[in-house]
């Protein structure tokens, strides 16, 4: 007899449907009927849209996978170091994904919740007669919380200028980063490039730097000796509100391993002009960090570090910006970004030329495009040199990206 748990996946309080996990590694996800029936449901994914092509195809039949879920909730849980140490906490394996999802339903990126369901409450209708019902049980009952990326960064609650791991199903409203015991005075560069970038035009949340002794009750993980964590405001919550969200490798159906290497920015490009609501001025906004990824040097925009929000339930528009670093300062001979732009990845190469050919596969408009590229390099040059010179980035750190500026193409040379 084959043993599952299962767990109630809701979105602003509408039901979405049933995970299912066995004991096996095999996963599905069901879809209510009522859920697909529904034309006004709430937007689970770009994908899931009443108006998006074939999405009644998409959704007539369960969603299978084994061991990893479906990339759509795969994406959801934490990569790295952080996966492991949740793991290491609920004695299991790593790639145990439904088990490592059960234990952070609660306060999962964007506005999914998903709640392990007792044997009497599971409806009949999506088990076969031939099943035992385990209810999911995580081994640990504290400091949940899930945030993708490879560095080990914390869902946290800020209360009077001290920051807790959120429990007891409060909301987390900050990303925490801690010092990385790899490389050095990642949290100022953090907050050097994300302050150089909205000079620039680039739409950010609120940041900031935490002192390290205002972090409350972090579990036992090697740290290094640094005074500051960076802190940002999490753009999926207000208040005790949640917000939904989802980034580009969860609406392109792409595993986190993928992230470098299954789409380009003429994919991304082409989704926010077609299918997001304010269209255009997405593309605009995204041109211009795109502009500004390379004029940092930060060659880690993959497809994760794209995301789109779903403020009033329904509908995507492009999320404000995170995780901008200046990641050649930490790689030596570094010289790519993340994914193909206009048929290159090469920073030293890349000109106007290349975004002319980016907008062009993209299906938009480069009449549009243009003069927020030339308004970007206008506020690059015009503030940067002396705002890099007040910011708390190393010095050395600092040095390497004024050389980057000036080994750039005329076209975007600072």
């Amino acid at each position: 007899m084959r043993k599952i748990s299962v767990l109630r996946l809701t979105l602003h309080d509408t039901l979405v449907g049933y995970l299912i996990g066995s004991q096996d590694g095999r996963n599905s996800l069901v879809f209510d009927d009522a859920f697909k029936a529904n034309p006004s449901r709430p937007s689970l994914s770009l994908i899931t849209r009443p108006d998006f092509p074939q999405v009644d195809k998409l959704l007539a039949k369960p969603w299978l996978s084994n061991q990893r879920l479906h990339p759509l909730l795969s994406n959801l849980l934490p990569e790295g170091a952080l996966r492991e140490l949740i793991a290491q906490g609920l004695k299991t394996h790593t790639d145990n994904e439904f088990q490592l999802f059960s234990y952070l339903g609660l306060d999962l990126p964007g506005a999914l919740i998903a709640e392990p369901l007792t044997p009497e409450e599971v409806p009949s209708s999506i088990i076969a007669s031939d099943i035992e019902i385990m209810r999911a049980n995580p081994a640990i009952t504290e400091n949940r919380f899930s945030l993708a990326g490879v560095q080990i960064k914390f869902s946290m609650k800020e209360q009077d200028g001290r920051y807790q791991l959120a429990q007891s199903g409060a909301l987390g409203d900050w990303i925490i980063k801690t010092p990385s015991t790899k490389h050095k005075n990642v949290p100022i560069n953090e907050y050097t490039a994300m302050t150089l970038a909205s000079l620039a035009g680039v739409e950010i949340p609120e940041i900031k730097l935490v002192e390290m002794d205002k972090l409350d009750h972090l579990p036992p993980i090697n740290l290094a000796k640094e005074p500051y964590a960076f802190g940002i405001k999490r753009f999926d919550r207000d208040n005790q509100r949640r917000i939904h969200s989802e980034d580009f490798a969860q609406v392109l159906v792409k595993y986190p391993h993928e992230k470098y290497n299954a789409a380009n920015y003429e994919q991304i490009g082409r989704i926010l002009y077609q299918f997001s609501g304010n269209g255009l001025g997405n593309a605009q906004q995204f041109a211009r960090r795109l502009l500004v990824n390379i004029l940092l040097a930060n060659g880690d925009a993959h497809l994760k570090n794209w995301s789109l929000l779903y403020s009033d339930q329904f509908t995507p528009e492009l999320a404000p910006a995170y995780d901008i670093v200046t990641t050649n300062v930490y790689i030596e001979g570094e010289k790519e970004y993340a994914l193909n732009l206009g048929k290159t990845k090469q920073w030293y190469q890349v000109t106007l030329d290349h975004f002319e050919t980016w907008a062009r596969k993209a299906d938009i408009p480069w009449r549009a495009i243009k003069p927020h590229l030339e308004d970007t390099m206008l506020k690059a040059r015009d503030l940067w040199p002396n705002a890099l010179a007040e910011l708390p980035m190393d010095e050395s750190h600092k040095e390497k990206l004024r050389i980057h500026w000036q080994s750039l193409q005329k076209d975007f040379r600072v």
